[in-house]
């Protein structure tokens, strides 16, 4: 195509957009995205190719997730030089608006690009800030695209795709990959404007803003006005205010209580437009946090300190450290997002000693009006109601709350104004030795650990065999390897067989894991490693006591128990349970008191699949292993939480089914022994309808799990098509379910039938890997996709319920993305 057309569409008199001419790079070496705010906002997709930016315009912009083909429309190639551009090109001009450098970086060809572009299909892997992994570029057929311009850009399936996330990625990350800055901010700060206008300085570009008192002032958040402000120059640095752990949240007005990030605690110093990052240890991680550092240099703020938590976010909005971590490690900091919680000096006044709530609405002033994606967000609270606040916290798997005295001062250093509160516990551990993987395993096999006690002893504290990705498994095993030494460090390593194959090192590396409880040996009872913690020092980790009430918090009433916890030892959720210590996982040491406390930890993700529908049970009184059966009636002997209901039967009689509504009513079967919940896929009030159908893959032995995999995602795919949303869950066995909810009056024959259908075409496409006949001759080295889940009275397992099964294993509901062959 060349740039024949680009260059008359342009007026280079009155635009500095580059001519072109500048030499080219390798064939296929650049990609860019430019986020084009035009006529109509759009994502414009380029690939270095003959000399080129060969382009797209994909209107929704990219997806990550495969079923999403986004229509990318072919337009004229640009020059090489085009892809560094960043500004605004005023009405009137060609393609007048506002231009952001989305993402950047390099592609890498199947073959021979220009050969493939001429095909139509051009297959090739990004390695950007934003975008990554395999893609297909295909120019779309028929009569309607007779000019070849329509082609769709599609993400292929790999690691780096994210099912069902739509437009998360655009909606998520909005800003430009070199200054940071959203599409917004470019347009309102018009330092960048392309000017057409004669006299507008030799690259026709105006003269970026000065940074002068004034616009660095923001009149919402005026510190002068602050209660209890007074003016102070601008400190090197503030030791943070650190909050002391208690088992239950105060109660009180005079509380606030905000989320505990799972993160890195983060200092900003800003002065006239430089941040600097200090960590909770004084460490200057400003390079580490490069791009979050420029988002936070750009606060309209002459001079400020901030006090917060820099974090990854998962899709679900809550933090994850392991996450953060690996964004550190692959240079991604643009993933990081800062949450801002204190605010104690601004510009030229000094707020450390104003009220905890006034220093807040300072803060809120501040950081209002910015965009829900931005890199620096507000941390909000709320006041009152501490121990709910932590209860709602823990249901959405978040590490736990911080609770702070509203009226009180910034105060560095460790106090009572300040408590915390957790779901699970998660300290510090230093790393002390390793094991050897075993079977497929890669790397090691568990971390060996330990704890300062309070007289400055190293001491054992367990091992850690769970948490680790397989990138944290490598990056973990390297930095060992050069640490080794031949003598434990802690004071009392473990001895005989238990110490056989352990490589010790030298205790430089501190960890934080989550763990149930410590044992009374001082062991870490169910540890998983969540990540490597450079802020801290190996020589204070010590173990972290639990207060039940600090010299702040003596006031408030007694706590009640948390609604995680037992009454008492043998009681969960008002069920008095008998012979709570018998232990009914035997490989695994589960007992029925730990069972009946996992699914009151549960409950409020349970329930709304199990309540009001009809109930089937597997009921195994001397626990796994031993015998069980199924139970789909009621009995006479059956706990008042458990609700007899009438079903006609097909004979014309009627049986009393079962069905819960409540946690006693979870937990009262447990004290029954029962392992297993199975559901109807029709509610008690509406029978003869169906709300949900289920696909059921199950898998002949020889199957591997990556054909699993792509078999749920197939039938994701022919439902999607259909116009149906779809769910995936675990079944506790090697195959998946994949639910679909529906609604109407579909009839059992209707809904069986259509789920039949789907198998069936499954089937006929592929029937070396499918099959939807139940034989088991005609599974073997097949999945069988199993559609009778739909007849009336059927079930199928229900969401995080346990089975019945070694290994303790759990129905467990995901996220597209979390389905992976890994």
């Amino acid at each position: 195509m060349g740039l024949a057309e680009y260059r008359r569409k342009r007026r280079f008199d009155r635009t500095p957009e580059p001519a072109g001419g500048k030499s080219a790079g390798q064939a296929g070496a650049r990609f860019v995205v430019q986020k084009h705010a035009a006529s109509r906002l759009h994502y414009d997709f380029r690939l270095e190719m003959e000399g080129v930016l060969r382009s797209w315009a994909v209107p929704k912009g990219p997806s990550l997730d495969p079923a999403q083909k986004r229509l990318a429309a072919h337009v004229e190639d640009h020059p090489i030089e085009y892809g560094d551009f960043e500004g605004i090109i005023p009405k009137g001009q060609y393609g007048g608006g506002t231009v952001v450098l989305w993402d950047r970086g390099t592609w890498h060809p199947e073959g021979d690009p220009v050969a493939a572009y001429r095909r139509g299909t051009i297959k090739f892997e990004l390695a950007g800030e934003k975008l990554r992994g395999r893609w297909t570029l295909v120019r779309m057929g028929g009569a309607r695209n007779a000019d070849g311009k329509q082609w769709l850009l599609i993400k292929e399936r790999d690691d780096e795709a994210r099912a069902g996330h739509g437009s998360t990625l655009v909606d998520e990350r909005p800003e430009s990959v070199t200054t940071g800055r959203t599409i917004d901010e470019v347009a309102a700060a018009a330092d960048r404007v392309h000017q057409s206008k004669p006299g507008a300085g030799r690259e026709g570009r105006a003269k970026p803003a000065s940074r002068t008192s004034t616009s660095l002032r923001n009149p919402r958040a005026d510190p002068s006005k602050v209660e209890g402000a007074r003016k102070g120059p601008l400190p090197e640095i503030v030791k943070p205010q650190l909050a002391t752990l208690v088992s239950d949240p105060p109660r009180g007005d005079e509380w606030i209580h905000e989320i505990k990030f799972d993160g890195y605690r983060i200092l900003a110093r800003i002065d006239d437009g430089r941040a600097t990052l200090i960590t909770r240890g004084g460490n200057d991680w400003t390079k580490r946090f490069g791009a979050l550092a420029a988002a936070l240099a750009k606060l309209t703020v002459r001079s400020a300190i901030l006090d917060g938590e820099a974090v990854v976010l998962r899709d679900d909005g809550t933090t994850d450290f392991q996450a953060l971590q690996d964004a550190l490690s692959d240079g991604r900091t643009g993933d990081v997002v800062y949450y801002a919680f204190d605010l104690m000096h601004l510009n030229g006044y000094d707020l450390s000693a104003a009220p905890l709530l006034a220093r807040k609405r300072a803060l809120a002033a501040l950081l209002a009006g910015r965009s829900p994606a931005d890199a620096v967000r507000y941390s909000d609270h709320i006041v009152g109601s501490g121990q709910e606040f932590l209860q709602h916290a823990c249901r959405m798997a978040i590490e736990g709350t911080v609770s702070k005295l509203a009226d009180r001062p910034y105060v560095p250093g460790r106090g009572t104004d300040w408590v915390k509160a957790k779901c699970l516990q998660g300290p510090e551990v230093v790393v002390v030795g390793f094991t050897e993987p075993a079977g497929s395993r890669e790397g090691f096999g568990a971390l060996l650990v330990g704890v300062h006690d309070s007289k400055g002893d190293l001491r054992f504290a367990g091992r850690v065999g769970t948490g680790f990705t397989q990138t944290s498994l490598r990056d973990l095993r390297r930095k060992l390897g050069t640490i080794e030494v031949a003598r434990p460090a802690v004071v009392d390593p473990p001895q005989g067989e238990t110490a056989r194959g352990v490589h010790w090192v030298k205790p430089t590396l501190v960890a934080e894991v989550s763990f149930t409880e410590w044992t009374r040996d001082g062991r870490l009872r169910h540890p998983s490693f969540k990540g490597l913690r450079a802020d801290k020092a190996p020589r204070d980790v010590v173990r972290e006591r639990t207060k039940a009430s600090a010299p702040a918090v003596r006031k408030r009433a007694a706590a009640k128990p948390s609604a995680f916890r037992a009454i008492s030892p043998g009681e969960v959720a008002g069920v008095p349970l008998t012979h709570p210590e018998r232990v009914i996982y035997p490989g695994e040491g589960v007992t029925k008191l730990e069972l009946a406390r996992y699914y009151e930890s549960v409950a409020d993700w349970m329930l709304p699949h199990v309540a009001g529908r009809p109930l089937t049970i597997v009921r195994c009184p001397n626990g796994q292993g031993a015998a069980c059966f199924f139970q789909k009636h009621a009995t006479q002997s059956m706990p008042s939480a458990v609700r007899p209901i009438p079903i006609p039967q097909d004979d014309g009689s009627t049986a009393q089914y079962m069905e819960i509504s409540s946690i006693e009513g979870l937990v009262s079967l447990v004290q029954m022994g029962v392992l297993e919940f199975h559901l109807w896929g029709s509610r008690t009030a509406d029978l003869e309808h169906p709300d949900r159908i289920v696909f059921d893959l199950d898998p002949d032995p020889s199957v591997k799990w990556s054909a699993v995999v792509g078999g749920a995602l197939e039938v994701r795919e022919r439902l999607t098509d259909l116009g149906l949303e779809s769910f995936v869950k675990t079944t506790g066995g090697k195959g998946l379910h994949v639910v679909v909810p529906i609604r109407g009056k579909t009839s059992w024959p209707a809904a069986k039938s259509f789920a039949r259908a789907i198998a069936d075409a499954m089937a006929g496409d592929s029937p070396d890997q499918y099959t939807a006949n139940m034989s088991k001759a005609r599974r073997r080295g097949r999945i069988f996709i199993d559609y009778l889940r739909n007849g009336r009275g059927a079930t199928s397992v229900a969401p995080y319920s346990s089975r019945a099964r070694p290994g303790a294993p759990v129905a467990t509901p995901l996220h597209w993305d979390e389905l992976t062959p890994k």
